[in-house]
């Protein structure tokens, strides 16, 4: 069964870039699902989009509490991890106290912090203005530290499928210097590094809303986050704002998202500011390479 996994998961890889080439996908009478980078009868092109949507809102957000003639702003930050924000106004009407530059402040993990107070200017008029806000999770003032990862699963072996810059899909900021290991869905998913789970989704089927499938994200001590991507629907074990060590159970791989093929996408990002950006690691123990079957190198 692994044969067909990995071979499948291999065929989509490209060595040039993922902007030019064109991947088909193609499907025979045995049901057996084939990718090439030439078209054949029936194939259709295969769009490959790696995003990683989280969906913060919920999560970090402007908190406006009117109080009569003003406007208290603050920003709620409900996750377990810190936030960066930038915030400034515009469209400025009968407002006084809004700040002539934006701010731009790290907020501690799980905090409520009062930012700004508009006040109108004629107290019988209403206040105008339009809020604008950014924010990136985690603390850009924070130094990554070395480390080599212990591999984030148990079984195998498995071989690497797509590595660091593979021009396939690993080539925007935030997954640049990720690596795919092609396994099949089930394979038990553990932390290669100690920290706190900030973020899970684990409610996705097949390919889903999120390009990103099923996730756990983990902030470690040094400000870092290892993410853990495609993981099976129902597998994810752990909870937002518990504490991991190495080896702690996380879920099961899987193929839900945007994947290629059954295996765990793993990157390592830090927030170099406001905006996530993997960044180099290394395993401390070789992944082998799989043959880019999709250009008929064998």
């Amino acid at each position: 069964m692994l044969a067909p996994l990995l071979f499948a998961c291999s065929l989509v890889l490209a060595s040039t870039s993922a902007m030019a080439m064109t991947i088909y996908k193609s499907t025979d009478a045995n049901g057996v699902v084939s990718y090439s980078d030439r078209p054949s009868r029936g194939a259709q092109v295969f769009v490959f989009r790696d995003r990683m949507v989280e969906h913060l809102e919920r999560q970090v957000f402007l908190d406006i509490k009117k109080q009569k003639g003003a406007d208290a702003v603050f920003v709620r930050n409900d996750l377990y991890a810190p936030v960066e924000i930038e915030l400034s106004f515009a469209g400025l009407d009968n407002v006084s106290g809004a700040p002539s530059r934006p701010i731009r402040r790290v907020l501690p993990a799980r905090s409520n912090l009062r930012l700004a107070l508009l006040t109108a200017i004629q107290p019988a008029k209403p206040l105008m203005y339009t809020p604008r806000f950014e924010y990136s999770l985690g603390d850009p003032t924070d130094a990554a530290q070395a480390y080599r990862y212990p591999l984030p699963w148990r079984g195998g072996p498995f071989r690497l499928s797509q590595g660091a810059n593979g021009q396939y899909s690993h080539y925007g900021p935030k997954n640049r210097y990720a690596m795919d290991i092609a396994m099949p869905v089930g394979t038990p998913i553990i932390a290669a590094r100690g920290g706190v789970v900030i973020k899970t989704e684990n409610e996705q089927t097949g390919r889903g809303d999120d390009p990103s499938g099923n996730f756990v994200r983990v902030l470690h001590d040094d400000g870092t986050m290892g993410v853990y991507l495609h993981l099976q629907k129902g597998s994810v074990s752990v909870r937002e704002g518990q504490r991991v060590a190495v080896g702690t159970p996380l879920a099961l791989s899987g193929n839900t998202g945007n994947s290629s093929g059954p295996h765990l996408h793993f990157v390592v990002q830090r927030n170099t500011g406001l905006g996530l950006v993997s960044i180099p690691y290394q395993f401390d123990q070789p992944v082998g390479e799989l043959p880019n079957f999709a250009v008929g190198k064998q």
